[in-house]
């Protein structure tokens, strides 16, 4: 079992950061935070706290990413589940990238929103007002 299993109760136990002067309140996008990253057993393990700020459930958002190496170059390119996010409470999302370490200097590239569907109905909203955090070294852009 990995250290970050064990910590996932204490993620979801612990409060949830306020949002800071000049964030996006509710109505005003959506916030993904890498919250953490971790090297398990030759996986890294990226957790996620993801937050609907806008009015209508997302009843699921897929990511395009991009992977970069400390030294800038592509390591790769995936799609990250998000799933349903309710507005105005924050999940917990994980998702482990195999046969690769965690780079901790590296950047992580939102390159947009595959799949968006807004109260049951496609829609572009999740590409708009992006915040994005990262409480990690690894940097996350859009």
């Amino acid at each position: 079992m990995c250290f970050l299993q064990t910590r996932a109760a204490l993620i979801l136990a612990a409060p949830l950061p306020a949002l800071a002067d000049g964030e996006a309140p509710v109505g005003k996008g959506i916030r993904p935070e890498l919250n953490r990253t971790e090297t398990c057993h030759g996986t890294c393990r990226m957790s996620f706290l993801a937050q609907n700020l806008y009015e209508l459930p997302i009843t699921g958002v897929v990511y395009e990413t991009a992977r970069f190496t400390q030294a800038g170059t592509l390591d790769r390119l995936t799609r990250f589940d998000f799933g349903a996010l309710p507005p105005g409470r924050p999940r917990v999302r994980q998702f482990d990238l195999q046969d690769t370490e965690c780079d901790p200097s590296g950047q992580i590239l939102i390159n947009g929103a595959s799949n968006c569907t807004v109260n049951s109905q496609p829609d572009t909203d999740c590409d708009t007002c992006l915040t994005l955090l990262s409480r990690t070294r690894t940097e996350l852009l859009a």
